[in-house]
């Protein structure tokens, strides 16, 4: 599995994976506010679809990865399983729970962005499967969580620049996906111009923050990667050219050394081994778009080849990274962006 592009035998090695932990409801890492004694629940009774997989959000990028393999490879060997999941799982009843939580006076800012950006990136995985029963059951929950980024994003004076789930970068890259199939020229919009009020004047980014202890995420590249998706290319390369200047030189440094991971066990630590394939999703994107011609582009392909090196070998070893990893290495991997 050394390649750098998705292939059955990773798509059947990761649909495996998944569907070991999407349904395990322990252990649990409940994100969860009680007003009284009645909301001491379980994670099943709080969260009838995205109950497993250590936590919600790991559980919603897990069905993602679902959906995105069983599109790209019909006939892998786990498909008739993800096919009776998602039967059993994307049900009226089950969506109308999983709104209802987000209803709770407490919940207003629950996965704020990155489980947001997740659920969007799910449904509109969905929409693009010839079967739509799914996405159409799933369509109440994804406007609600639309609203709460149309609601959300004016308010918002600052972004988050950390490495970790409340990254705003990360929430408006993968919304932006969403509004692209919805043709939600108005959300599109929302995004667009968040992206510009938080993003648009930065440049000569040092990147002198990473890798934190815990980082899963670039907070530099996947700045340029939300920059990449919401801006066209006439617009996106002056900006580029701009935030990291001296990519040609292979500077920052730092971006271009893959984090080393001393304890697999230890859930904060093994967010490197996703610092590293997340990096490869975002070099690769970024060197994507880049001209043939500019000598970027090869240096950014083999950055992404250097991190998924780093980052592959790990995805299982341990339940602390086998309940999320594999999603971000289909992102590193895929074709699709």
């Amino acid at each position: 599995m050394t390649t750098s592009r998705l292939t059955r035998e990773h798509a059947a090695h990761f649909a495996r994976i998944a569907l070991g932990h999407v349904g395990r409801e322990y252990p649990n890492n409940v994100d969860h506010a009680l007003a009284g004694p009645a909301d001491a629940r379980t994670p099943s009774e709080l969260h009838p679809i995205f109950y497993g997989s250590y936590d919600w959000h790991s559980c919603v990028h897990s069905y993602w990865m679902l959906a995105r393999l069983l599109r790209r490879f019909p006939d892998v060997a786990a498909a008739s399983d993800i096919r009776a999941l998602f039967d059993a799982q994307f049900v009226p009843n089950k969506v109308a729970a999983e709104c209802a939580y987000f209803a709770r006076p407490t919940a207003r800012g629950f996965k704020r962005p990155y489980g947001w950006g997740w659920l969007l990136k799910l449904a509109t995985e969905l929409m693009l499967h010839a079967d739509d029963r799914w996405s159409r059951n799933l369509a109440s929950l994804a406007e609600i969580i639309a609203q709460r980024f149309r609601d959300f994003l004016p308010l918002s004076p600052y972004p988050v620049r950390v490495g970790t789930h409340f990254n705003t970068a990360f929430g408006l890259r993968m919304a932006a996906d969403y509004a692209g199939i919805k043709a939600d020229d108005g959300l599109a919009r929302l995004l667009r111009e968040t992206g510009l009020r938080w993003y648009g004047e930065d440049r000569d980014c040092p990147a002198w923050g990473e890798p934190s202890g815990d980082d899963f995420q670039s907070s530099a590249l996947i700045e340029a990667e939300c920059m990449r998706r919401l801006l066209p290319p006439d617009a996106f390369l002056p900006w580029f050219d701009r935030f990291l200047p001296r990519l040609v030189e292979k500077q920052p440094a730092t971006l271009f050394r893959p984090a080393t991971v001393t304890d697999r066990t230890d859930g904060k630590i093994a967010h490197l081994d996703g610092l590293n394939l997340s990096r490869a999703w975002c070099w690769r994107s970024l060197g994507d778009a880049l001209p043939a011609g500019d000598p970027r582009r090869a240096i950014a392909h083999e950055a992404a080849r250097e991190h998924l090196a780093a980052g592959l070998p790990h995805i299982a070893e341990h339940y602390m990274g086998e309940h999320w990893l594999a999603s971000f290495a289909v992102l590193a991997l895929d074709d699709e962006k």
